[in-house]
């Protein structure tokens, strides 16, 4: 579904402050593949996320998402495939409008522009439905401006927009790191039923080694920009931290030196 094919990104090339992002990664997702992936900073994770959403322009490679190239097509564009959740909870949601305006400019997205009146009872209902799932009290706060909710509960508002239409890929950049513990669980614990109710093909990038083996089906940790390890099936479901970090080391032939990795 999603076929990432030697891409290489190289920011500041030339200069004394060349940065080797990318170094021709390959990469592909079958329809349903919830795939997590870690690395230390700079491993260029980020900067594999943000070439398959659109953000940075690749210096060579393909990405392919559902059949359709979209290596040189702009991000506003290739917006109609992805869904997608930052790690700042500030971002991604309206904070002057209300919960149940948020969620219906996302239930809208791609539709095209009519003079219909605005929300229905019935998507107020199934809005009430998918937020009361949440367990964050939202149900009852449609009318609520954004702007007067917590971070949690602002980004599991995110990620309910940013799912409402089912993309073709999801793509969750270290979307529980901004919030603290409990509330993270929650979040991970909304992504983990939405992507296995409606299977979701997607990419989510987290520096916690535990929560990267505890979700998805595959797990990927990558290093000065190439895929280091790849590990899926049986072999994920009996991965420990210490087997990760032996994987790493045998693959990078160095220790793991990341303390917001060994720490989470």
């Amino acid at each position: 579904m999603l076929e990432i094919t030697n891409i290489s990104k190289t920011f500041n090339p030339g200069t004394v402050n060349e940065k080797v992002a990318l170094n021709g990664v390959s990469l592909n997702l079958a329809d349903g593949d919830f795939v997590t992936v870690i690395g230390g900073n700079g491993a260029g994770k980020s900067t594999l996320l943000n070439a398959v959403a659109g953000t940075w322009p690749v210096d060579e490679g393909t990405i392919t998402i559902d059949g359709v190239n979209v290596t040189r097509m702009p991000e506003h564009k290739r917006a109609k495939y992805i869904g997608r959740v930052f790690q700042d909870p500030m971002l991604g949601t309206a904070a002057t409008m209300q919960i149940e305006e948020n969620l219906a400019l996302a239930k809208r997205r791609g539709d095209r522009r009519t003079l219909k009146v605005g929300i229905t009872p019935a998507e107020r209902q199934e809005y009430k439905e998918i937020l009361e799932e949440l367990g964050l009290g939202l149900e009852s706060r449609l009318t609520a401006k954004v702007g007067l909710l917590s971070g949690g509960q602002r980004q599991a508002l995110t990620l309910l927009m940013a799912t409402l239409k089912k993309p073709r890929l999801l793509l969750l950049d270290e979307h529980t790191a901004a919030l603290d513990p409990k509330t993270a669980a929650k979040v991970l614990e909304a992504t983990e039923r939405i992507v296995q109710k409606d299977q979701l093909t997607t990419l989510m990038i987290t520096h916690n080694m535990k929560d990267a083996i505890a979700h998805g089906n595959r797990l990927i940790m990558m290093h000065e920009g190439r895929v280091a390890v790849d590990v899926s099936g049986e072999e994920k479901k009996k991965l420990t931290v210490e087997d990760l970090l032996q994987l790493f080391e045998k693959a990078s032939g160095q220790e793991l030196a990341n303390d917001r990795m060994l720490l989470a």
